[in-house]
This record gives C-alpha cells, structure tokens and sequence, in this order.
C-alpha cells in the first residue's frame, strides 16, 4: 500500500521544470536523459522528491525511488501512472532498460527481459509475448537455403554504395534479407526509405526487404542515463541490439550471415562494426553464431559513397552532383521531390 501522505504529479520536460528531477537522479548516482516527454514524480508530506520515472515515446527511464521509501510499492505505482499516460496516447507496448542487478524491481511491475549486456544492462518489455510474436511474422519471410544472409540499414537515402553491398550479398546467399531501420529520426521518412530500398533492389529475385520494427535498437534511443563511462555506453548499445538479433531475429529466419561495408568516415560506426564481430560470432550465448563479412565500400574516383555526401549536397543545394552517387530510383524521387527535401535541410540546420 502507498503511505496516504505521498502525493504524485507530471513533469514536463522544460529545463527549469526538471531541475529537482535532475538533482534527485544525481543523489540516486544517475544522470537525466536528455530525451524525455514527461517524468511522474512523487512527493512525501514535506514535500520532498522521494521517487521519480520518465518516459520518452515508448521507453521508460530514470526511474529513481528515495532509499527511504524503497520496498513501500513506489516503484510499480510510478511505473503504473507512466504506463496510463503512455496508453492515453495509444502507446502500448512499452520497452526498460536498466541495470542486470534491477530484473527483479521491474519483474515485479510486469516488465520482462529481453537481453542482457553482463554488469552492465539489460533490454525489458511489459509483455512476454512480445519478441514470440514478432518473431512468429518473421518467420512468414523464410525461404529455404543453406546460406541466408541478411543486412540492417539506415538508407538516408539509398545510395549506390547500399545497392552494391546488397548486389555482393546477393550473389553470396541462396537468400538475402534486408531490415530497414524503421525510426522516423532521418532526413528521409522511413516509409521514403523502405520504397527507395524496395525500388533500389528489386532486380534482384532472391531478396526480401523488412522493416526492422522496434528489436532493432537505435543508438539515437538507446538511454544511457545509468551508464556513465563512453565505452561501457557503446559496449552496452551495441550489445543489446546485436544480442536481440543473434538470439531472436536470426533465428527466426535462419539467417547464417550478416553483410556490412566497411566506415572510413565515422570512428563509431567502424567501431560498432567491430563489435559484431564479438556479439555476431564470438560471445558466448546459447544461439547459433552468424559470420560477419565485410566489404570494401563502393567507391567512384577513389572516393567512398555514402548517404552523409547526398545529404551534404542537398544540404548545399547541389542537386546534380548527386545523381552519379545514386541508383536511378532514389534519383528520380530526389528530382521529383527537390523542394520539400530542401525544406527539411532548412529545418535541420
């Protein structure tokens, strides 16, 4: 039972409104993440903050209850009130992370876990049928084949260089499965982005184009309020989200290989590369390891494509150099839609 002298309120995400939220967190050896919608804070009768949890879109964090108060039922009555806001919205399917040694805390207000990044983190969702059916659509998308490859992209937008690596992979695999990152955080909406994969690779027969849904963890979401050190960060993002392929994903479509070009420009792409190599093929798990194989980026003038110098050239408004670093598809939706593309450059900056 709640004490009948704890009050409870919303918090909205202005600076000033969560400057107790955020001395609160630090008390609690925890930092405010920068991306939050709406923090449920409690209150004992002197009105003190004694407990506190936040939510951005679909991701519960920094959740924090008073020494004091702990084992009082705080935490799953604040976990309960960010779940109605969440449902207020249409948003039901609710995703935790926090540390291996607080399972059993969110166990007990109905979150289960997903993976674990040993000492570090663990991936929880409020239901335990989740992955199961996710799993179970992928599954439809199987096709027979000893060597079943698959690629995960951003593609904003699609470029040569992508259609290359999926073109390399596709004469390596009976069949090749390529996930889009399905978060609308790009210059390009992930529905533009799909139908530009989809356009860009449909010559080839043995390929299925897949959005990724919501297992495949974007570095921009992934919350590191309760990590402080930069590796521990990467190690534990990068962890979770291949540990999710690995052990649910691949599976679910027998893929055998994972196709990736190789990053000269972005140290911590390269270095999230390197770490499949670890996840993918060497940590210890119970699931089938998959081969990493990388490929030398496609390169024109001894340059390497990429999707950042379509988008510093229409950053720029130089259109035409463009049409060289993409297939003929993304080209002519980058024609036909040049002024709303410049439009969201604007905004951008």
């Amino acid at each position: 039972m709640i004490n009948d002298n704890i009050r409870f309120a919303r918090v909205g995400n202005s600076e000033a409104s969560l400057s107790e939220v955020k001395h609160f967190l630090e008390q609690s050896n925890l930092q405010l993440d920068k991306q939050i919608d709406l923090f449920v804070v409690a209150y004992n009768e002197h009105d003190h903050l004694i407990g506190c949890a936040g939510i951005y879109h679909n991701i519960v964090k920094c959740v924090a209850i008073d020494p004091n108060y702990r084992g009082e039922n705080l935490t799953n009555y604040l976990i309960n009130q960010i779940i109605d806001y969440a449902a207020d919205r249409g948003i039901f399917h609710l995703f935790l992370y926090t540390k291996p040694e607080n399972i059993s805390i969110f166990t007990a207000c109905s979150f289960y876990p997903l993976v674990v990044v040993p000492n570090l983190a663990t991936l929880m969702e409020n239901t335990p049928v989740g992955i199961k059916h996710y799993c179970q659509e992928l599954s439809t998308y199987q096709h027979a084949g000893k060597t079943i490859g698959s690629i995960v992209m951003n593609a904003n937008p699609f470029t040569l260089g992508h259609q290359y690596l999926v073109e390399f992979a596709a004469s390596h695999c009976d069949w090749l499965h390529v996930f889009v990152v399905s978060e609308n955080s790009s210059l390009f909406t992930f529905q533009e982005r799909f139908k530009l994969v989809q356009a860009g690779t449909a010559h080839l027969a043995n390929v299925s184009v897949i959005s990724s849904s919501e297992y495949i963890v974007s570095q921009a979401t992934f919350p590191n309020y309760f990590l402080k050190e930069k590796a521990d960060i990467e190690h534990a993002n990068t962890g979770i989200d291949l540990l999710l392929f690995r052990n649910y994903i691949a599976p679910s479509l027998n893929i055998t290989k994972r196709f990736v070009g190789t990053e000269p420009f972005s140290p911590i792409t390269d270095k999230y590369n390197q770490g499949m190599k670890y996840w993918l093929n060497q940590y210890e798990t119970n699931s089938p390891k998959i081969e990493l194989i990388e490929i030398e980026r496609k390169k024109i003038r001894d340059v390497a494509v990429s999707a950042t110098a379509v988008r510093r050239l229409l950053s720029a408004n130089r259109i035409a150099e463009i049409q060289e670093l993409v297939p003929t598809t993304t080209w002519d939706f980058i024609e036909k839609n040049s002024i709303e593309i410049a439009e969201r450059c604007y905004e951008n900056h």
